[in-house]
């Protein structure tokens, strides 16, 4: 019997990019989306994750599941505690789309750069960096920027606007970095248009990264049934 993916999204046109990524590396897998909005507008809202939107995140996780998914990726980085809390309460694999690159990254540099647009996945995403780092035993130091106002520009529809906004960053403010890392899945995308040899460092988006480890995920889950 095949192996059947579930992807939980805040934004609906991660889809496209999740399913695309998941066709090309686990072609044999069913991939399904679960997409609400409402959590991370009510995350951003409040200005950090509340204890109401992690009960609503464990629902959607628990439906995925008794819908017959194998193990559930969480693509919102805002949403990453609430996704340690199902990790520890949830029968299935449940994966944090961040943790792969957050592992790979301090293995590539003490001196690592964040960038984000929202700061509600900014504070989890180095919080996440910093607990990756003390894991194996290597001090870090983090250079934080936050671009705010291209996460306005996508709320009024200008995805110009932000990916411009995000690829000045990449290149202005993190020129002293040994590696940067894109805290929102939807930044994958600004990658595309940087020409080459503009960054000084190695960048990594969460997306294809999380697709890779969930693939493995999977593939061990199917050694330990046969």
């Amino acid at each position: 019997m095949g192996q059947t993916l579930a992807l939980i999204h805040t934004s609906p046109t991660l889809t496209t990019v999740f399913g695309a990524l998941c066709a090309q590396e686990m072609p044999e897998v069913a991939v399904f989306h679960m997409v609400d909005e409402s959590l991370i507008k009510d995350t951003v809202r409040c200005g950090s994750l509340q204890k109401v939107t992690i009960r609503r995140l464990m629902g959607m996780i628990e439906s995925a599941q008794m819908a017959g998914a194998n193990a559930v990726m969480v693509t919102c980085s805002s949403l990453g505690e609430g996704v340690k809390v199902a990790q520890k309460l949830i029968e299935i694999p449940v994966i944090r789309v961040d943790e792969a690159m957050a592992e790979m990254a301090v293995k590539m540099g003490s001196k690592i750069g964040v960038l984000a647009t929202l700061e509600t996945t900014l504070e989890p995403t180095s919080a996440l960096l910093r607990e990756k780092a003390a894991k194996v035993g290597r001090r870090v130091e983090l250079i934080e920027c936050l671009c705010d106002e291209a996460f306005d520009a996508v709320l009024t529809g200008d995805t110009q606007t932000h990916d411009r906004i995000v690829a000045a960053a990449l290149v202005e403010e993190m020129r002293d970095a040994d590696v940067i890392v894109l805290a929102q899945a939807s930044m994958a995308r600004v990658l595309l248009a940087i020409p080459e040899g503009a960054l000084r460092s190695p960048v990594l988006a969460s997306p294809g990264i999380a697709v890779k480890r969930t693939r493995q995920i999977l593939e061990a889950l199917q050694g330990a049934a046969v």
